[in-house]
């Protein structure tokens, strides 16, 4: 009547944090010992990826920023991702699954984070973005610039 299963995981996760606190959540799960996931960290900032634990790491937009981060300018952030589609394209492809982790707030993760959700819809990769928005009030750029990273791919993002 029972029979006893094998159970496999075939399933192919990756999670790629984007931006200094995608990079941070990421690296978080990392020390966890989470298994059954492959982890990147995509940043702007080259020092950055140099001193993070996730094993493997992508550096966008270097003929922009010169390695030195987006400046908490989201259109920066987004053109860094458009210039290295090809190189996010490759890390998600074969990925049944893609969890993107980012901070909405600074330039990497508000502008490039959209960029990389656009890369998986265009591979047909079921995709969830967890976000952070900042709740520290430094100026009112600093709250309208969260919500420019997530209006730009609506259909992507629940705020």
């Amino acid at each position: 009547m029972f029979e006893p299963m094998e159970l496999t995981n075939d399933a192919v996760i990756k999670v790629i944090g984007v931006g200094g606190g995608g990079g941070n959540a990421v690296e978080h799960m990392v020390r966890e010992r989470i298994e059954g996931v492959e982890f990147f960290a995509v940043n702007t900032d080259a020092q950055a990826l140099r001193k993070t634990a996730v094993g493997q790491t992508i550096q966008i937009g270097s003929g922009i920023t010169k390695g030195l981060g987006a400046g908490a300018n989201p259109e920066v952030g987004r053109n860094a991702a458009d210039e290295d589609r090809e190189a996010l394209r490759a890390a998600l492809d074969g990925a049944d699954m893609v969890f993107i982790a980012a901070g909405m707030g600074g330039g990497t993760g508000t502008g490039a984070a959209p960029v990389v959700a656009e890369v998986a819809k265009d591979l047909g990769i079921l995709t969830v973005a967890v976000v952070t928005k900042r709740l520290i009030l430094k100026a009112k750029s600093a709250w309208r610039s969260p919500s420019r990273g997530s209006l730009s791919c609506p259909s992507m993002w629940i705020r």
